[in-house]
């Protein structure tokens, strides 16, 4: 087939693809798609959002399958834009199916439609790569059958990007080992000049021709500008987050269409998306927490136009194809200028202008160092790691690991991942095993990517200050050479939006920012593997040693009272006694307790009893807070002070890290007590007890803390907190 004729049917599903019969390529996309299908190259696309990178891999894919290839692979790790893929594909009529962990279900129907040869996409997140099934038997099967490897948001393979992800580096061994002649495609909106080289080299890996098996050279990289005309960008800077909440309230029905609100954590989404009900908005909200049934409804309502807005996290993110999306809004700003872009990208692709909002809020800073903290961990932590698989005879699960090393769950997980790609250990059925093989910690690389870290939040501080133009300044931290001023963001073409927030919207965003109290789950099983570290619990914690269901003042991560407290319980705030604003809303929450649902002042017939004393625990580093709060609910509540637990001799200084559960009851073994005159009251008292500390992370002090009062009498212990996590 000429070239002219290649052209002429990549076009012809190029229109079927979207549609419109007189759709043409444009040159960019063409060339692109010739290095795939006349030249079986390797090639690194970097475009703007919205280009058409889908496009490329969809035409080239039905032009390959025409040609008797098998079919084309693409890596994603976006689940909202696989059902929009699947669903983009049969216009073109391309078959499409999914393996994901949404769809367990229909895997194996989806493998043997693959064997029969049925299947001409297959969209795979990227977590199954490392799946010991999936990796084993699945994967050398799909890679000799593979006719075309999409890497999808390909800026996730490099750690130089700010959205590394380990799954993503398992492609390597796929590249590796693909026949020689398969083409391959990266694409990504997002890749700097450092992640874009990166990048291009491990695409290199096995690269060879398929006639003499010579080395084919560099991967092709069509990289283009970044601006995207349609959007107008601008930042807001409100006083605080009841100002924000009210604007946005106001301001929501006079954005154009429909769109996304961003915000940075689960609990701040809820929070923003229960107030804009309230106030008569329809949107949805959707995070990390969301069901999946729920999240594709709030996905079609979003496409239909029957909701205004979702409220989303980063779960969100990247992954949602609405060409007519009308804005964004960020409460609360990201810490990476190259994530930002990203997110706001989803804007404006089908119409001609779109608004992209920056509401930036000072507890941005506190759930940046959150996240950072979650980092690869030091040297220390790694090796004990690798020494307690390498001792093992037998493979480790997370949870048989967590008893042997410091490490919370999701960061021991997320660096055993990265090992597993350094080849230092291995995931097989049953857990993780070590390798054996030598590995260096790479302290000059992480320190470096730490210290990107940082440079790109100071970005982010740069752009919502920043007097020059916004979209050129997105453009240069991406590498953009063609970068210049837009004449469409505030800043060239004059602010779009006034800050003034009425006084009734502003009330009402008080109003709901300010209403306290959150559940405290109590913990109902002791964590797996404890005998490892010489404690005798495991299973159920039993009926009659449970905490009850408590209640905190408020969220950490949330944007009203986390606030105010984030910067009260910091690790080096000082002591002192409980503010005023902060008793008074803690006896609002126990009014309110009270008056619930099976709350001992509700009347119900099966109503609790109501507590018949205050104890607390035990503070090294906040006694006066503590002690002080307790003190006054006692006061205001009329429910005597009983005491406190302490620590046990030898303990006195003991510190509870914020590490695993195991790790936390390692700790905590053996090191409260109920001192006498404190068992003699709570025996005396025979009633529940409030049991009072400052916060709760893991739940496992409290729950610890619990089994001891209820084995000295208690009947019952609610706990109360000032914050927990979010």
């Amino acid at each position: 087939m000429s070239d002219e004729d290649l052209r002429t049917a990549a076009d012809t599903v190029l229109a079927r693809l979207v549609g419109a019969p007189t759709a043409r390529l444009r040159e960019d996309q063409w060339r692109a798609i010739e290095a795939l299908v006349a030249e079986r190259r390797r090639a690194l696309v970097v475009q703007r959002t919205g280009w058409g990178k889908s496009a490329v891999y969809f035409v080239a894919t039905a032009l390959l399958r025409e040609r008797g290839s098998g079919p084309t692979v693409i890596v994603s790790p976006l689940l909202a834009l696989m059902r929009n893929q699947v669903e983009a594909a049969a216009r073109a009529g391309i078959h499409a199916r999914t393996i994901n962990s949404a769809n367990p279900e229909e895997w194996e129907t989806v493998r043997a439609e693959i064997a029969a040869g049925a299947v001409d996409v297959l969209l795979v997140s990227p977590e199954r790569l490392n799946n010991p099934d999936f990796r084993d038997n699945v994967l050398p099967q799909l890679t000799v059958a593979t006719g075309l490897l999409v890497v999808d948001e390909a800026h996730c393979i490099s750690d130089w990007g700010h959205d590394f992800r380990p799954d993503y580096r398992r492609l390597r061994t796929m590249l590796a080992e693909l026949p020689p002649g398969v083409p391959v495609l990266a694409t990504t909106a997002t890749a700097n000049a450092r992640v874009t080289a990166d990048v291009a080299e491990q695409l290199g890996t096995g690269n060879t021709r398929p006639d003499d098996g010579s080395d084919t050279g560099s991967a092709l990289v069509l990289r283009g500008p970044l601006d995207r005309s349609s959007l107008s960008l601008g930042v807001l800077t409100l006083p605080d987050a009841a100002h924000r909440l009210g604007w946005l309230s106001e301001h929501l029905d006079a954005l154009p269409g429909s769109g996304i609100v961003y915000a940075l954590t689960v609990a701040a989404a809820e929070e923003v998306t229960a107030h804009l009900r309230q106030q008569g908005h329809t949107v949805a909200s959707y995070t990390g927490k969301t069901e999946n049934a729920d999240r594709q409804q709030a996905e079609e309502d979003l496409l239909a136009n029957r909701v205004k807005a979702l409220v989303a996290t980063s779960a969100l993110g990247m992954g949602f194809d609405k060409p007519d999306l009308g804005f964004v809004v960020h409460l609360g700003s990201p810490a990476s200028p190259i994530a930002y872009y990203q997110q706001v990208g989803r804007a404006g692709r089908g119409v001609e202008h779109a608004e992209v909002l920056l509401l930036p809020g000072r507890e941005d800073e506190a759930i940046w160092q959150y996240f950072a903290s979650l980092a690869f961990p030091p040297e220390q932590q790694v090796r004990r790691t690798l020494e307690v698989l390498a001792e093992a005879d037998r493979p480790l699960s997370l949870p048989a690991l967590e008893p042997l090393v410091d490490l919370r769950r999701n960061r021991l997980e997320t660096m055993l991942k990265v090992l597993d790609v350094d080849g230092a250990v291995r995931r097989v059925k049953g857990g993780w095993t070590s390798t054996g093989r030598p590995w260096a910690y790479d302290a000059e690389r992480y320190a470096w990517v730490n210290r990107q870290r940082s440079a790109e939040q100071e970005a982010m501080r740069e752009y919502a200050r920043t007097t020059g133009c916004r979209m050129e300044f997105l453009r240069r931290q991406l590498d953009d050479e063609t970068a210049a001023p837009c004449g469409r963001c505030d800043n060239c073409a004059g602010a779009r939006f006034e800050v003034e927030v009425s006084g009734s919207a502003l009330e009402s965003a008080r109003g709901e920012l300010q209403r306290p109290g959150a559940e405290v789950e109590p913990r109902r099983m002791w964590p797996t593997g404890l005998a490892a570290v010489g404690i005798g619990l495991k299973g159920r914690i039993p009926a009659g040693e449970l905490a009850s269901t408590g209640r905190a003042l408020g969220r950490l991560s949330d944007i009203g009272w986390g606030n105010r407290l984030r910067p009260m319980l910091a690790p080096h705030a000082p002591d002192g006694p409980v503010p005023d604003d902060v008793a008074g809303a803690v006896v609002d929450v126990l009014a309110d307790w009270a008056r619930g649902p099976g709350g001992w002042a509700s009347g119900a017939p099966d109503a609790a009893a109501r507590p018949v004393g205050v104890v607390t625990v035990p503070s090294l580093g906040r006694p006066q807070l503590i002690g002080s709060l307790a003190h006054r609910i006692s006061e205001v509540g009329r429910i005597p002070l009983l005491g406190s637990l302490v620590y046990a001799p030898g303990h006195e200084t003991t510190h509870v890290p914020r590490s695993n559960s195991a790790q936390r009851l390692k700790a905590l073994d053996g090191a409260l007590t109920v001192p006498s005159e404190l068992a003699l009251a709570v025996k005396r008292a025979e009633g529940p007890v409030l049991l009072v500390d400052d916060r709760t992370e893991t739940g496992w002090t409290l729950a610890v803390a619990a089994r001891l009062l209820r084995r000295a009498g208690a009947t019952e212990v609610l706990p109360l907190v000032l914050a927990v996590p979010g």
